[in-house]
């Protein structure tokens, strides 16, 4: 990378060569960096707008794209470009998202821009996680007011030991796989996924993680300070508190403090303390627009301010009420979870359905069976492949009382719906033993908190009830932090409030016997692994509790599939033969697919899938797909009919569109003078196989299944009515007269 980059450093993490470079590429971005792994790089530039803007919360955008020239490829599909993001290049852009948006000062109004481009990927190592520590180094050259930097890992374990920046081929068969960002020690971000670990694996792999993390850490902050040598200087934005009137912040200090603490202590439900919050702004707005249009110059501009002071009092006095009063909103314990009902079934003509509520949260999920044609094709920088299982979840505004028109999922539905995805992906039955393709759709109605939890509650039902037989049941918990002053409270099931005000976000999907899927970000720093630990073991607890309510509705995946489900077969076929199955332009298949009302899809490898609602129209065309594939064994007798006759013998067919030669002199164990004599069209006749040569041709024997070992007489001269004339062979007779 030096000869493209003026200032080049490398480090080793986990025991491979991570190199960060600037000072040459993009120089009129903000900050811009390139960060190399192997031969996969990723090139990030941060930008800053001059003007701030009139928000309150930071307006960071940050964008991650697979270019398809970085593997020598072109795009596939119609448009000859990369368009509209692919799902996992919005995933990659919440990963590096979410570490980075906690570390801006509140206050911070200016535009801020995050832009990551895979450059080049060698095929090896995937570049999306590269993007986080690179986005990272470039916000750091730039003079946005970031308190990083952040480094991110990949840390998988394989056969039992922890590998960092794994390579494609070995998280194929990883147990376990995470993607943990943080600063120097402390943690801001993990997610993953993992075949059923412990509490303690996951733990190891996160105090692994970080040590690695620490090394990124290290070597962002000497590539700005060799940059600062070479003559770039960094100035950053000074970030002033925010100018509220002193006047309407002590006016709504005393008249809202104390409103807002009964508040709490009510244990009303989401909407009783909506109203109540919303009632207190209310009667202070309108106080403070009295005093404005009274021309109180105290008050000038303060009605703007209003919602944001009662939002700041909310947030310290819930605080206070979990950390010092040791009570939660709702007046729950803070391992206890919010009531559970599960209506199992609520529409009977879906495949697997229920209903999952969990207090003001509740997800309505679907199971769908389909066949391998319905695969979803992937196409990503490694390559195209085939998605088995899909979990979609939609979020509607009705769920929480709100307006607003559906415009296709954004990236919280994406993200949510790849979290339920990976909790409930490990636990379903392997291909080979179950070939349909899944999908679950998580459609929320409620919310309050954890829908994405909820999602994997109700998706494991969903998928119990249209009878996929998965490993185990799966259920999800969101623990929440509060963390404070060397205080702090762990708690279980958060709703909505806690979410908001708290200091973590950990949820944790997995079966009675490990963890499956995980995602936690923190919105402070310095979690300890102590903490972690105790909020993984509270977090267990949690869920076990979850799947005794689950099981006592549903224990098991039903033994039958819905009667409105498809029937699906699979079998082998040699794969000289997938032409012959085709047929001559697809003709072959057509007619199966007509006659019988399945579905048939083919894949490379020679398997066949025979898909349908009926059972026997799919026993029907599974039973041709074996004749038309099936080779004729010598010395086994067959069932076949008559399809043409002609001098020399009959032609059978014993498997569709396979016939044999059943010669006239193998026709009865007599003489016989004319084959119409004997057989006609049509008729069913048992035949033995004697011969197939090496062009495939058959040669059959019903003498030999009337009398074993009969096919070798030779038999006696066959006289004609005329002039005598014998037809022993295959070939034409000629004349009228003549005689052997």
């Amino acid at each position: 990378m030096s000869d493209i980059q003026k200032i080049s450093l490398q480090e080793t993490v986990g025991g491979k060569g991570v190199t960060l470079g600037t000072g040459t590429l993009a120089k009129q971005a903000g900050g811009s960096v390139t960060i190399q792994l192997g031969e996969t790089i990723v090139f990030s530039a941060a930008t800053c707008s001059e003007n701030a803007k009139e928000v309150h919360f930071v307006p960071l955008t940050s964008d991650y794209r697979e270019r398809a020239y970085a593997a020598g490829r072109v795009p596939g599909g119609f448009f000859k470009r990369e368009m509209r993001p692919r799902d996992k290049e919005t995933l990659t852009s919440r990963l590096v998202d979410r570490p980075i948006r906690p570390l801006f000062p509140e206050g911070w109004n200016h535009e801020t821009s995050i832009q990551s481009i895979v450059i080049s990927c060698d095929m090896v190592n995937d570049p999306d996680v590269l993007a986080i520590t690179s986005a990272s180094a470039a916000l750091m050259l730039s003079d946005a007011p970031f308190n990083g930097p952040v480094g991110g890992v990949r840390i998988c374990r394989v056969n039992g030991a922890f590998v960092l920046f794994p390579t494609w081929e070995e998280r194929a068969t990883a147990e376990m796989e995470l993607v943990v960002a943080g600063k120097k020690d402390a943690l801001l971000m993990v997610e993953g996924s993992a075949h059923e670990v412990s509490e303690e694996v996951f733990a190891e792999a996160l105090d692994a993680a970080q040590k690695e993390i620490n090394k990124l850490c290290e070597l962002q902050l000497e590539l700005v300070k060799r940059s600062e040598a070479a003559g770039r200087k960094v100035v950053r934005y000074v970030v002033e508190p925010p100018p509220i009137p002193a006047a309407v912040l002590e006016l709504v200090k005393t008249k809202a403090t104390e409103p807002i603490r009964q508040a709490l202590r009510a244990k009303s439900d989401k909407h009783g303390l909506d109203e109540k919050i919303g009632a207190i702004k209310d009667g202070l707005k309108k106080e403070v627009e009295e005093k404005m249009k009274a021309g109180d110059p105290a008050y000038a501009d303060g009605l703007k301010w209003v919602s944001k002071c009662i939002e700041d009092i909310l947030y310290v006095e819930s605080r206070n009420l979990t950390l010092v009063d040791r009570v939660r909103p709702d007046g729950r314990g803070f391992e206890e979870i919010r009531p559970i009902s599960i209506m199992l079934k609520p529409f009977p003509r879906l495949h697997g359905s229920v209903v999952f509520t969990r207090g003001q949260t509740q997800a309505f999920c679907s199971a769908t069976l389909g066949t391998p044609g319905d695969m979803q094709i992937m196409d990503v920088i490694e390559g195209e492949y085939k998605e088995r299982f899909m979990l979609h979840y939609n979020f509607p505004a009705f769920s929480v009382g709100e307006v607003r028109p559906e415009r296709g999922p954004g990236r919280r539905e994406i993200g949510h719906g790849a979290l339920a995805r990976r909790g409930l992906d490990q636990l379903l039955p392997a291909e080979e033993e179950f070939a349909y393709t899944l999908r679950v759709v998580s459609e929320i109605w409620e919310s309050n908190g954890s829908s994405s939890m909820a999602s994997v509650c109700g998706g494991s039902l969903a998928l119990f009830d249209a009878g996929v037989p998965m490993k185990a049941a799966c259920a999800g918990i969101a623990m929440g932090l509060v963390l404070e002053g060397g205080k702090y409270a762990v708690l279980t099931d958060i709703a909505g409030i806690e979410d908001h005000n708290g200091d973590m976000d950990f949820k944790v999907a997995g079966s009675r016997n490990g963890i499956t899927g995980f995602q936690m970000d923190m919105k402070v720093e310095g979690l300890s692994i102590d903490i972690l630990k105790e909020a993984l073991a509270q977090a267990k607890r949690g869920r076990l509790f979850i799947l005794d309510k689950m099981d006592a509705i549903l224990p098991e995946p039903r033994k039958e599939l819905s009667a409105f489900a498809p029937r699906l077969f699979r079998l082998q076929i040699p794969t000289d033969k997938i032409g012959a199955l085709i047929g001559p332009g697809g003709k072959n298949i057509r007619r199966l697919i007509d006659t019988y009302g399945v579905q048939v899809d083919v894949e490379d490898d020679g398997s066949v899938f025979i898909a349908g609602v009926d059972t026997v129209g799919c026993e029907q065309a599974k039973a041709e797909v074996e004749a038309l594939t099936i080779e004729a064994e010598v010395g086994k007798i067959y069932k076949g009919h008559v399809v043409s006759i002609k001098e020399f013998g009959a032609f059978i067919e014993i498997f569709p569109g396979k016939e044999g030669l059943l010669h006239v002199s193998q026709i009865d164990v007599k003489r016989v003078n004319k084959v119409e004599d004997v057989l006609k069209i049509g008729d069913e006749v048992e035949v033995k196989c004697l011969e197939v040569d090496p062009t495939g041709k058959i040669r059959l024997s019903r003498k030999a299944v009337l009398a074993p070992g009969s096919e070798n007489d030779t038999p006696g001269p066959r006289r004609d009515g005329g002039g005598g004339r014998e037809h022993a062979g295959g070939g034409p007779r000629r004349g009228g007269g003549g005689r052997r």
